[in-house]
């Protein structure tokens, strides 16, 4: 039994804290702090700018277009591999013998390792010449500011 003059510990804050006694400590909600916050990003990009960068506006643009590009990429790879575990259940399900099990999990996982290799390749790639047109235009950029 608890004395009623000492606060309540463990499972006894929970039930003072329903009933609202006033002797429990308000809790504090935790402040989130992100870099992504709109104000870190914008004061970033001016003090890159004021630093002797120029305008970023055409980073905007091109890095959107980017992301856009690679995230319809990778949906469409993952939306391929579903299209295969699904095939890999019919074809398990259908199977006859521990051979047959065996023969397609082994195609799956050949398949998927060629898929996921192919698709490595694809995106390098992508990122390669998205860094290559960002590094012109920057230089562009940097050309038109001496200027």
């Amino acid at each position: 039994m608890s004395n009623i003059n000492q606060r309540p510990i463990g499972n006894d804050s929970v039930r003072a804290s329903a009933r609202g006694d006033q002797n429990m400590p308000k809790a504090k909600s935790p402040e989130v702090s992100s870099p992504l916050e709109p104000e870190k990003v914008w004061r970033t990009f001016t003090d890159m700018q004021n630093g002797g960068l120029g305008s970023l506006s055409w980073l905007g643009t091109k890095w959107v277009e980017a992301m856009s590009d690679l995230g319809s990429e990778w949906l469409s790879f993952v939306a391929d591999r579903v299209k295969e575990d699904v095939k890999l259940q019919h074809e398990l399900l259908h199977a006859k013998s521990v051979n047959d099990v065996q023969r397609v999990q082994a195609a799956f996982i050949q398949k998927a390792l060629d898929d996921y290799r192919l698709e490595t390749g694809k995106v390098v790639k992508f990122c390669s010449n998205t860094m290559e047109e960002i590094s012109a235009k920057a230089e562009e950029a940097a050309d038109q500011s001496k200027t």
